[in-house]
C-alpha cells in the first residue's frame, strides 16, 4: 500500500494540446508527449544519452510561462498546461530551421544521406520550403583522415550527438566541442585528425547517430548511406539503469 501511495505521489497529471495525460515526476514534457503519440520536433534528443536542449526545436507553450520552453529538457508538474503546436511555435521552428540551414553548407542533392537525413525529413515535415535569411557560407575543415569514416563539419549541426554517445555509451571520449559561438566545432582529442586520434575506437557509434551526414562511412554515394541504429535500444536500456 505505502508502495503504491508513493508511485501515486510521484505521478503528475497535465493537459497536452488539449488531452490529459500522466506521467512520472522524472519525466519531461517531450517523453510524455511521445508515450501519447504527440509530435515534438527534435535534433539534438536521442533517447538513451542526456539530454542537451540545444537545437531549441523541442519549444513548447506552457501556460502561465511567458517563455518557450524546451521540452527535453523541462519536467512535468501537476496540472501543467502544454501548447505543442500553435502559429507562434510553428514560425519560430520553421525560424529555426532556416538558421540551421543558413549557419552551415547543406546541399542535399550531393549529400551521401539525401533520403535518410533527419534534418532533410524534418524541415520537409515543419514546412521550410526555402531559406529567407542569408546564408554564411562557411569554410569549414573536411576531415578524411580515418581509414573508414569522415567528418564533414559543413554538415554538422552541434547536436553533440556524436560527443555524448562517445563519452556516456562507449566510454572513450574522442569527441568535444572547441570553439564558441559561429566559432564552435567538433573535434577529435585535442583537435587531432580524426585518424590519429588515439582513443578512438572504430565503433561508428558517433557516424549513426549523427542525424545528418557530417559523419558518414567512406565509399558511399550520393544517398547510399543510411545510419544503422540497431543499438539505440542499448542506449534507452542505458538511461533507464542511469535514472533508477
Amino acid at each position: 500500500m505505502k508502495d503504491r501511495q508513493q508511485v501515486l505521489s510521484r505521478t503528475k497529471t497535465l493537459k497536452i494540446d488539449g488531452h490529459d495525460v500522466s506521467g512520472r515526476e522524472d519525466e519531461t514534457i517531450l517523453d510524455v508527449a511521445r508515450e501519447n503519440g504527440i509530435f515534438i520536433p527534435t535534433l539534438c534528443q536521442l533517447d538513451g544519452l542526456s539530454a542537451h536542449g540545444g537545437c531549441r526545436l523541442c519549444l513548447v507553450e506552457v501556460k502561465g510561462s511567458s517563455k518557450l520552453l524546451p521540452a527535453c529538457v523541462t519536467h512535468v508538474a501537476e496540472g501543467m498546461e502544454v501548447v505543442t503546436n500553435s502559429e507562434r511555435l510553428i514560425e519560430y521552428r520553421r525560424m529555426i530551421m532556416e538558421l540551421i540551414f543558413s549557419e552551415g553548407n547543406h546541399v542535399c542533392a550531393v549529400c551521401v544521406v539525401n533520403g535518410h537525413c533527419e534534418l532533410q525529413s524534418l524541415a520537409q515535415r515543419i514546412g521550410m520550403t526555402h531559406v529567407t535569411v542569408p546564408y554564411l557560407y562557411p569554410r569549414r575543415v573536411v576531415d578524411a583522415s580515418h581509414e573508414r569514416y569522415a567528418l564533414d563539419r559543413n554538415r554538422c549541426i552541434l547536436c553533440t550527438r556524436c560527443v555524448r554517445v562517445c563519452d556516456e555509451i562507449e566510454g572513450a571520449h574522442t569527441w568535444d566541442v572547441s570553439g564558441r559561438g559561429i566559432e564552435a566545432r567538433i573535434v577529435t582529442d585535442l583537435n587531432q585528425p580524426w585518424g590519429q586520434s588515439e582513443t578512438c575506437t572504430s565503433c561508428g557509434k558517433c557516424v549513426n547517430v549523427c542525424p545528418t551526414g557530417a559523419l558518414f562511412e567512406k565509399g558511399k554515394a550520393v544517398a547510399e548511406m543510411s545510419k544503422k541504429r540497431a543499438f539505440l535500444p542499448y542506449l534507452t536500456l542505458m538511461r533507464e539503469k542511469r535514472s533508477k
